[in-house]
């Protein structure tokens, strides 16, 4: 099995920048996809492409690129990889008080205050907000530390404006400000990760993170708001509809190589996850944008 181990990962903003900016592309891709998070609020635009959306307990697939926002702490996953097929991915980090402990209770910015807010939960912007936007933040790349932070306080704004986007854990996806629990979180997260292609049982994860199964099922409801059955069924539904879209194997192979054991069971989970069966889920892609 491949190594767990939560990372908490260390961002270091450039040389006279209070703020962290990154443009990946197909010659210089992301890091490799693994459950992270960081006390640092993140950006990420994804410039075309489809992929999997993985912030918190939130699982989805995206197509047609992804804008989010991310708050400090949030556990999440990265967002690209090689069968992605984006053209670009950025990333703007900043420390929730990179401005001055006060900075965002001045009335000027108060709704931005608020919006960071929600960005605890996670938030994805959709259709032209996302692709405008977008292209707002990859004209920061090569300005000066000073424009570039006057443009991100605007991208900040733009998003503040819009209506357009979704707060991914509306429900609640809480990780406690102790270290062991974003560790804990991140462990169980990153086992799923690497393991969801096959049957794992509440003994083996309990195990593995120290808790007895009853305790284990308590603790991880009152984190995720999920259950851990349904949490992994997520994950497997998300990887299913990114093979649907990407490869051109039978339905019943990728049921099988995302985890599922019984084919009616996936087609029954499928649909009420998506609205859709499988099938319908294939035929429909190419004529749906998000």
């Amino acid at each position: 099995m491949k190594n767990i181990k939560p990372s908490l990962e260390k961002i270091v903003p450039e040389f006279g920048s209070s703020l962290y900016y990154e443009a990946f592309s197909k010659e210089k891709s992301n890091k490799t996809p693994i459950w992270h998070y960081h006390p640092e609020i993140e950006i990420v635009y994804v410039n075309g492409g489809t992929g999997k959306r993985q912030i918190g307990s939130h699982m989805s697939y995206y197509r047609n690129g992804a804008l989010m926002l991310i708050g400090s702490n949030l556990p999440h996953c990265g967002f690209t990889d090689g069968m992605t097929g984006n053209s670009s991915e950025t990333i703007i980090q900043m420390l929730p008080d990179f401005l001055g402990n006060s900075f965002f209770d001045i009335p000027e910015m108060r709704s931005i205050k608020k919006l960071l807010e929600q960005a605890k939960k996670g938030i994805v912007f959709h259709g032209d907000t996302k692709r405008r936007i977008g292209a707002s933040i990859e004209s920061l790349k090569d300005l000066p530390s000073f424009e570039k932070l006057i443009g991100m306080l605007q991208v900040l704004r733009e998003m503040e404006k819009t209506k357009d986007y979704t707060i991914l854990n509306a429900e609640g996806f809480v990780v406690e400000t102790a270290l062991q629990d974003n560790n804990r979180i991140n462990v169980i997260f990153n086992f799923v990760q690497q393991e969801f292609s096959r049957p794992i049982s509440l003994d083996e994860i309990a195990e593995i993170v120290g808790m007895s199964v009853p305790g284990f099922c308590r603790y991880f409801k009152k984190i995720t708001g999920k259950t851990f059955t349904q949490f992994v069924n997520e994950y497997r539904l998300v990887h299913a509809a990114k093979l649907l879209h990407e490869k051109q194997t039978s339905i019943t192979d990728i049921c099988y190589e995302s985890g599922f054991s019984n084919f009616s069971h996936f087609n029954k989970l499928f649909k009420q996850f998506t609205g859709k069966t499988p099938s319908m889920y294939r035929n429909e892609l190419k004529y749906m944008i998000s």
